[in-house]
């Protein structure tokens, strides 16, 4: 019996082109950009992450990509983020009779569940698969679980990628992973999809998320490798149907807080915990896991909420511009539920908070020309962040951590001649975004259930 995949409509596609590589100087700008970071620790994974739009990430996304691109995507990302109700949407496998036998059939269909939405602000690191090991290029999210890569011989469809296909007959640490498997039926947890088994017991997983893009094949195992360092037996998705918008990477690490988790699959060798800095376009930043120094950071209390237990929540207790608090009350800060995320890019906070920020920002830069309001970005400047003269904004959190915010944290440029206050209201779930994290040192110490902030972190 084939296996069937019913294509999903997908409302657009982001398919970018990869530039021919040209003949560097020995003075290479991104040279400096493959800093392994050893000098955080001598212990634990350091890898290098890149900006998705610069120039020296593996899989670069276009410098002149429209902002308004980025605020649709994170729109969609945040709609996942905030809701775990599964959509109805079909799906099943169909296989490629002369691809051999990998392609198998699917049992039944079942609905897909709308997963969080790539969009474009999702950062970028390598991983190694398989033995002999290659190099993929892969979207690192906080918000997701289930780590996934392209698969040849990718019997529906596969999305462009930079680099070949992962192709698990040439790895001889391979294998698929039956459906009475443990961990086939903590799929449901980790893609809020239930498996699905194929007509010779392997077990399939389907990944979705909110802007359409989906994942689709075999749970498999295989080793898994980071520089010099290997861990056998790593659970991840081998997709077969993979489409969307996940530019030209080969798929997802996931690093959520769920038994399928890089994370959590890593922990008995490297602890529970990992640490980023997310860097600018014109710099490079590092993901490390299973290592960090505890007197670095100030922390803030992981919190507990019934939206996703997968997620990491936080509190807001504060903020000031210029030194002045902003005028609401502490009940108006804890008044929904907080996700710190590293693929949001625009950070959502309760009305009444967002209100008094860009009301006291104004009035601190009451001498820049004001320009008009830039899709949900309703606070806006004529100019260039770097031109502007913008207050100190800091952001309390419970427990008294606090980030301290430069001017790229306050404001982000979203044409050559605007930047806006790269905030947003919200009356649903409020949102840490990336911007707001850029250049800091961000640790997710689970073990503790504590996440730690420090200054400095991409230098």
């Amino acid at each position: 019996m084939e296996l069937q995949l019913l294509p999903l409509l997908l409302a657009c596609s982001l398919f970018f082109p990869v530039t021919t590589p040209v003949a560097r100087e020995i003075t290479d700008p991104c040279a400096s950009q493959t800093n392994d970071f050893q000098h955080l620790n001598s212990t634990g994974l350091h890898l290098t992450l890149h900006h998705p739009q610069s120039p020296c990430s593996p899989v670069p996304l276009p410098s002149d990509l429209p902002f308004s691109t980025v605020i649709a995507h994170d729109a969609a990302r945040i709609a996942r983020l905030t809701t775990n109700t599964p959509s109805v949407r079909p799906t099943s496998l169909h296989p490629d009779k002369n691809s051999g036998n990998l392609a198998d059939s699917l049992a039944a269909s079942v609905p897909l569940a709308p997963g969080t939405s790539i969009g474009v602000g999702n950062y970028i690191t390598r991983l190694g698969l398989g033995t002999p090991a290659t190099l993929y290029a892969m979207v690192v999210d906080t918000g997701s679980s289930l780590t996934w890569l392209q698969c040849s011989p990718c019997v529906v469809s596969c999305h462009r990628q930079t680099g070949p296909l992962y192709n698990p007959r040439a790895s001889s640490t391979y294998a698929s992973v039956p459906c009475s498997a443990t961990q086939c039926g903590k799929l449901q947890a980790a893609t809020l999809n239930p498996s699905a088994c194929s007509t010779s017991d392997v077990c399939i997983y389907q990944a979705s998320y909110g802007d359409g893009s989906f994942s689709v094949g075999y749970l498999s195992k295989d080793t898994v490798s980071f520089g010099s360092s290997s861990f056998p037996g790593f659970y991840y998705g081998c997709g077969q149907d993979n489409e969307g918008l996940f530019g030209r990477s080969a798929g997802l690490i996931g690093l959520a807080r769920n038994k399928l988790s890089l994370l959590y699959q890593l922990a008995p060798s490297l602890g529970s915990s990992f640490s980023y800095c997310l860097p600018t376009s014109a710099s490079a930043g590092y993901l490390s896991i299973g290592s960090s120094n505890p007197g670095q950071y100030s922390y803030t209390p992981l919190v507990s909420s019934s939206l996703d237990d997968s997620l990491y929540f936080i509190g807001i207790a504060g903020m000031s511009v210029g030194g002045s608090p902003l005028a609401v009350s502490s009940s108006d800060y804890s008044s929904l539920p907080t996700i710190i995320d590293s693929g949001t890019v625009i950070t959502r906070l309760p009305t009444a908070v967002y209100d008094a920020l860009s009301k006291a920002l104004a009035t601190a830069m009451s001498g820049a020309p004001r320009a008009p309001a830039y899709s949900i970005l309703d606070t806006c400047f004529e100019g260039q962040v770097s031109k502007l003269h913008v207050p100190a904004v800091d952001m309390v959190f419970a427990g008294g951590a606090t980030l301290k915010l430069a001017p790229g944290n306050v404001l982000i440029d979203v044409d050559d001649s605007t930047t806006c206050l790269a905030f947003a209201a919200t009356d649903s779930t409020a949102i840490i975004g990336n911007t707001q994290q850029q250049t800091f040192s961000v640790v997710y110490d689970v073990a503790q259930s504590r996440i730690g902030f420090a200054a400095g972190g991409c230098s």
